[in-house]
């Protein structure tokens, strides 16, 4: 009886745990099943942002390197203007163009029909680079190579502006699958007799396009504005009319679909089926820009969800085996843990390369104070905190000609969008500012540049500034930032015009202003991150607290110390909401005693210039230059007196040049002044000295040797005349 009863357990705990087992793999297959779902769906979701994120920043890279190629064009356009009827001269332009943009493979300026008549109808001026690093210039329009009859050629002379061809086959110049930006080259009358173009690449594109893939199936295609193929895989589809032309037909024509939206300059993402049964992926997004482009990815779904597919089906497995079902479901489970800790990394990596973004972004600002050790009439100190890994605020300084150009700049939004934008602003203001001195003109190229097909509506508010160090007379122009602070006795918000941040509305007039400030006045720039830091109760620490926070005698580091510290005591452990940046400019410029100061009157007839060297030779002798100072004295106020007589008066005029020689203990100093028309001697750019003298554009080597010569150089329009200043150290 016994013996049966402990049978009779056994066997009830048998099916007890057999009950148990099938419940626990019920359970487990249960949990496995909830797990497959999250996993794929997290899966799904991670690889579709990240893909989204990665074909974004992949159109945006593609977006600034064709910007480059555009700037780098509308940039050299007004010197092939200037030299229009020079044409030797247009090679040297050239060449700058293909060897500071590795994006361009050849650079042309092409003209209408019998435009010269010395080249008969035809004259296309090409240059590209050798592999050897030589540059080979010739001319090779002709019968065999009409390029009048070009679709390139035709589409930029009828756009009547900028414009990107489709891509083409080019069998004489690059020799190569290439896609030309082209820009008009006007005459004096406003006439376009010609194109200035740049060919990019498509090897060069499709290499540049395709780094970096995702997944090892996945490949970047680019649609050209006319719907070629100007990247794809398969190098023998390439410029054919649509991507329907791929391998990657479907049942469902999606890719028609595709094509058109791609067309129309539309984001999205589909799914598709090629003829050989494969499931893809399909993320696309326009390339912003003048190029009216298109980017899209393409990727296999079962790269995606391959090793969940085959976790599952060793999980079905497992479960038929009955008592192993549940070790080896929680060994699944744990790899499964495994591929989403690998999905975390992804994301660890690409906040990694977030923050290799912010290096890149802040190494693009001066950050060596105090920037001018060797002056002692001017001294700087400025910060940038961003909020997040990479910002949009700017700031920038250098001092050309005596005058020390400065900005501050707020980009809207946040991100790597507004990061971009940040890089390209300070870029521009750069490239302007090298040959513009007037800042509301420096304003209105760097909108119009930016207003350009701004269709994401990013716009900068921006402030800049141009101290005429010799004076204290401080030009500003505001495009809708916060009003600097002007600190000596008191703390005072400058006035400035009611203008728009640029980037919103392009040929807007922007307006300059003028002050004076006084030896040991500080002017304080910020951004709107800090008066609208917030402190744990979401209150701002406002213009007031500011304003009391500043103080006068104080140098610039102590004021942006000083300033920082007082916010990061306001705020607490809030978080940062808004990038904080602040620049203090202090102008410390010292009066000496003057111990010498004599005066010339002269006529614009260059008769007159030896008594102009008799007048520097006795000057020179009074405060001891010797003969080789004297001699880059003379020389240097010889060519900038030539050049007052030769274009401040129109010819058949007369007109007088006043000069005055001023010295201290520290320099001597002499001023040119005449009432001829503006002319600024300081605008021309540097001469590159080596390129051959024939290959030199013309003009400019006089501005070039007064600069070799003397300490500074400085130019004013003030009350109507023309304010030329020379400065050589004693």
């Amino acid at each position: 009886m016994k013996l049966l009863t402990k049978l009779s357990f056994k066997k009830q705990r048998s099916q007890f745990i057999i009950v148990m087992l099938v419940l626990a793999g019920l359970l487990t297959a249960a949990t496995s099943a909830v797990q497959y779902w999250y996993a794929h769906e997290e899966l799904r979701k991670s690889a579709h942002d990240h893909a989204k994120s990665r074909l974004e920043l992949k159109s945006m890279e593609i977006q600034a390197a064709m910007t480059s190629v555009e700037s780098a064009i509308n940039n050299s356009v007004w010197m092939v203007e200037k030299r229009i009827y020079q044409p030797d001269s247009i090679y040297s332009i050239l060449q700058r163009l293909v060897a500071q943009n590795v994006q361009i493979v050849g650079a042309t300026a092409a003209f209408k029909a019998d435009f010269y008549p010395q080249f008969g109808r035809w004259c296309e001026l090409y240059v590209s680079q050798r592999r050897d690093g030589s540059f080979e210039q010739k001319q090779i329009g002709g019968p065999l190579h009409d390029y009048l009859q070009s679709d390139w050629f035709r589409e930029g002379i009828k756009a009547n502006a900028c414009n990107w061809s489709e891509p083409y086959y080019d069998n004489i110049g690059a020799k190569m699958l290439v896609c030309t930006y082209t820009m008009p080259i006007r005459n004096a009358n406003g006439r376009i007799v010609g194109l200035l173009d740049a060919d990019v690449s498509l090897e060069w594109l499709a290499h540049f396009a395709n780094s970096q893939t995702t997944y090892k199936s996945s490949y970047n295609v680019i649609l050209s504005k006319g719907g070629k193929l100007l990247v794809h895989p398969d190098k023998h589809i390439l410029l054919r009319s649509t991507m329907r032309d791929q391998d990657i037909s479907q049942k469902d024509r999606a890719f028609d679909q595709i094509s058109r939206q791609m067309f129309r300059g539309m984001s999205g993402h589909s799914e598709v089926i090629t003829m050989k049964g494969e499931k893809k992926h399909v993320f696309f997004t326009p390339v912003r820009g003048h190029t009216g482009w298109s980017i899209a990815m393409v990727f296999n779904d079962d790269e995606i969800y391959a090793t969940l597919q085959q976790a599952t089906f060793r999980m079905s497995a497992i479960l038929l085996a009955g008592l192993l079902l549940l070790g080896y479901i929680i060994w699944r489970s744990i790899r499964n843990m495994r591929r989403l800790e690998d999905t975390r990394r992804e994301k660890a990596a690409f906040e990694r390369e977030l923050r290799v973004a912010s290096r890149i972004q802040m190494a693009l600002l001066p950050k060596s104070f105090p920037p001018y050790p060797e002056r002692n009439d001017v001294d700087l100190h400025a910060t940038l905190v961003p909020a997040k890994e990479v910002g949009g605020d700017l700031y920038d300084f250098y001092i050309r000609d005596e005058k020390m150009f400065f900005c501050i700049g707020d980009v809207s939004g946040k991100g790597i969008p507004a990061s971009l934008v940040m890089a390209i602003t300070r870029t521009l203001f750069r490239n302007v500012s090298a040959r513009e001195s007037k800042p509301h003109s420096i304003v209105s190229a760097m909108n119009n540049t930016l207003a350009e097909d701004n269709q994401n509506n990013f716009f900068v508010t921006l402030f800049v500034g141009v101290l005429d160090l010799p004076t204290g007379v401080l030009s500003y122009c505001n495009a809708g930032h916060e009003p600097p602070i002007i600190i000596n006795e008191t703390a005072t918000p400058l006035k400035v015009d009611s203008n728009l941040p640029i980037g919103a509305i392009s040929q807007w007039h922007y307006t300059m202003q003028e002050i004076t400030i006084t030896p040991q006045t500080t002017i304080f720039l910020y951004t709107d991150g800090v008066t609208e830091a917030k402190d744990a109760a979401h209150n701002q620490f406002g213009r007031q607290r500011m304003l009391r926070e500043l103080t006068s005698n104080a140098n610039p580091k102590t004021i942006v110390d000083n300033m920082t510290a007082a916010i990061h005591s306001f705020v607490g452990g809030a978080r940062q909401s808004d990038d904080i940046t602040m620049m203090a400019v202090c102008y410390n410029k010292q009066e000496r005693a003057v111990r010498l100061n004599r005066s010339l009157t002269l006529t614009n007839d260059v008769s007159n210039i030896p008594e102009l060297t008799k007048f520097v030779n006795e000057v020179c002798r009074e405060v001891d230059f010797n003969n080789s100072k004297t001699k880059q004295v003379r020389l240097a106020m010889e060519e900038a007196v030539v050049n007052v007589i030769d274009y401040a008066y129109p010819h058949g005029t007369t007109g007088k040049i006043y000069i005055e020689a001023v010295a201290n203990d520290e320099r001597l100093k002499f001023t040119i002044t005449d009432s001829g028309k503006p002319f600024d001697i300081t605008a021309y750019p540097e001469v590159d000295l080596n390129i051959p003298a024939e290959e030199r554009p013309i003009g400019g080597l006089g501005i070039h040797i007064v600069r070799q010569m003397m300490d500074s150089i400085n130019y004013n329009r003030i009350d109507g005349k023309n304010v030329l200043t020379l400065r050589k150290k004693l």
